[in-house]
């Protein structure tokens, strides 16, 4: 390249040409970075962000969130509920163990533990289970249900279906006794009925087209999948570490918990033609408490 004669040996005359090169280019720069700085807040690292928004979702603990929030992330996070789950019954395992080694009765720790349990998930769940009863039991047509579903206020077969679900958790606790067995109990029954939920919401339409389930998105088969593996490894991990007589048996105490959200869900297509949050929370309900009470009810036969 050869510059104008003019321009030949005159390096002040190039100032301006290097500084305006030198401008276009700082702004190049810049508007590459800022580009990609919003790439990099839209694609934050996934696993984090899943797991973050998951424990929002699950529970009530202060977790702070900078930035954007995906509109894909609720659904994204359905995969990672089995180990949300998994930690949640982990903490109510510890606190159990602590209530019983000050010495307190195993029927007032499982109390205690319960209710811990219910604060530690903003009763998100039996919420669910409650509206759901009062839904199916006392609406007229699918309309009807979902209005009743909606209302805040709780019913008579919601109450009596809350009252029901306290004492069979309680009951469960308190017969098992040891904290070591509560433990693994409540690990793998938070994991494996949360890690359910994904594989409903994929089988199922949306009853309503706003709602919980409905802002959550539809997950992909292969999250679901992902869910179901996750909650399965999980529960049967601590399955084995109760030493039950037999494989068959940990599998039992699944099959029930699995026939339980599926009656649920199979319930809530009949009635209202698909699923809501508060199906999911009554379906989480039903695997928890099928999976702790089958698994009170084996583990006599297995010692």
């Amino acid at each position: 390249m050869t510059f104008p004669k003019k321009a030949r040996g005159y390096g002040y005359r190039l100032a301006p040409l290097t500084q305006a090169g030198t401008v276009l280019a700082v702004e190049a720069t810049l508007a590459y970075t800022d580009v990609m700085s919003d790439a990099t807040k839209q694609h934050r690292p996934q696993p984090l962000a899943e797991f973050m928004a998951a424990t929002i979702f699950l529970t009530r603990l202060p977790i702070p969130w900078k930035g954007d929030w995906p509109d894909d992330l609720n659904r994204r996070a359905l995969s990672w509920f089995p180990i949300v789950g998994c930690l949640i019954g982990a903490a109510g395992g510890l606190l159990y163990g602590a209530l019983h080694a000050v010495g307190l009765a195993p029927l007032l720790a499982a109390i205690v533990t319960v209710a811990a349990l219910t604060w530690l998930t903003g009763a998100l769940h039996e919420d669910g289970l409650a509206d759901v009863a009062d839904g199916f039991g006392g609406g007229r047509d699918k309309d009807a249900k979902l209005s009743i579903m909606k209302d805040s206020r709780v019913g008579t077969y919601g109450s009596m279906a809350l009252i029901l679900a306290v004492l069979a958790r309680v009951g469960v606790l308190a017969t098992l006794a040891d904290p070591r067995t509560v433990a693994l109990a409540l690990i793998g029954a938070h994991a494996f009925s949360r890690g359910l939920l994904p594989l409903v919401k994929l089988a199922l339409p949306d009853a309503r087209l706003k709602g919980v389930s409905a802002d959550q998105g539809r997950p992909d088969s292969a999250r679901a999948l992902v869910a179901l593996l996750i909650g399965f490894t999980l529960a049967a991990t601590a399955l084995n570490k109760l030493h039950l007589a037999s494989g068959m048996i940990s599998l039992l105490v699944m099959v029930v918990s699995a026939a339980a959200v599926w009656g649920v869900a199979r319930l809530s297509k009949k009635q209202i033609g698909g699923v809501t949050g508060d199906v999911l929370g009554a379906g989480q309900q039903m695997a928890e408490i099928g999976f702790l009470l089958t698994l009170a009810a084996v583990i006599p036969a297995s010692i």
